[in-house]
Order: structure tokens, then sequence, then C-alpha cells
């Protein structure tokens, strides 16, 4: 029994949804998405509520009902509020710079890195050590966050490189010398 599917989804004010068979379109004011949603697993819209129905004997059915119903979710949050991920540079040099749709990063190396941002994201440089990128779309945010941090993880001694901001980078200590 899927204890995510069983709750319904509250469908707010403005935001516009449509089935068609098992395709999903939610509309609303940043923007559209759609979604297929797997043949084991149907979907209803009533009253404002979304509800998720799904056969209870199959087990990839069940763990496709939790699934679908934080797309879907996931989906009409991104229409109506959105998704914004910060990123933070931690280290002497490490600076930002939003470009339109290009982020120029410098990161400790011989050169400047330039990340190319899809449509769906926006970004903003409040600082020159911060990075905040919006979206509508959850899935396509995070992907976008995963690659930039990837340039330069934060390391485990000092704490350097580009870490999440809610991020808690576990330390080590650094070697001792020997007999002293």
């Amino acid at each position: 029994m899927s204890r995510v599917a069983k709750n319904p989804i509250p469908v707010p004010a403005g935001v516009e949804i449509t089935f068609d068979g098992n395709l999903v379109k939610v509309a609303g004011s940043k923007d559209k998405m759609e979604f297929l949603i797997p043949a084991s697993v149907s979907a209803n819209h009533s009253d404002d509520l979304i509800t998720v129905s799904w056969d209870e004997t199959s087990s990839e059915s069940t763990a496709l009902a939790g699934t679908t119903r934080s797309l879907i979710n996931n989906m009409i949050i991104g229409v109506t509020e959105g998704y914004t991920k910060t990123l933070i540079l931690v280290g002497v040099g490490y600076r930002a710079k939003a470009n339109g749709k290009k982020l120029e990063l410098t990161l400790g190396f011989s050169h400047p890195v330039f990340y190319d941002l899809p449509d769906e994201v926006e970004v903003d440089t409040p600082s020159q050590t911060e990075v905040v990128l919006k979206s509508y779309n959850k899935q396509v945010l995070g992907q976008v966050a995963a690659e930039i941090r990837a340039f330069r993880p934060p390391e485990p001694y000092k704490g350097k490189g580009v870490k999440y901001s809610d991020e808690i980078i576990r330390r080590k200590e650094a070697k001792k010398a020997a007999g002293a």
C-alpha cells in the first residue's frame, strides 16, 4: 500500500488541469507542463482534488502510484510558486557572474568555467559567491544545480567548493605531523 499515493492533491485556484487519456496537462501563472501517467496508474480530478488509483495486486503499480502522485504535485507547485535552489561558492577567489542564459564561474582553474542554462532555468547572482537558480520544473532545476556543483564539489578538509545553501559538509581532521 502506497502511503504517498493515498493523499489527494489539492488544486489551488488559477491552476488548469486537463486529462487527455494518460496525459496530464497542468497550466498556471508561471508556465505549463505535461506528464504521461504510466498505464497501470490512473488519476481522477473532481472537486479541486486529484486522486491517484492503481492496481493493488501489482507491486510495480503500487510503486509507480506514489511517484505519479509526487510528480503531479510537483508540477502544480511549479506552475504556481516555482522552485529555487541556492548555491554558495566557498574559497578564495571563487566568483560567479550571471550573463543572461550563461553563468560564468571562477573556481580556481586556469580558466573561467562557462555554463549554458536551459530555457526553463533563470539565474541570479545577488553576491559574487551566491548563485540563485529559479525554475518551474523541479527535475531540470535539480539537474542544473547538480551539474554546477560538480565543477568543484566541496572538499572535506577546508570546505572549499560549490555547495548547496542548506548542505552540511562533514569536515575531516588534517594529518598530524609524526613525532610532534
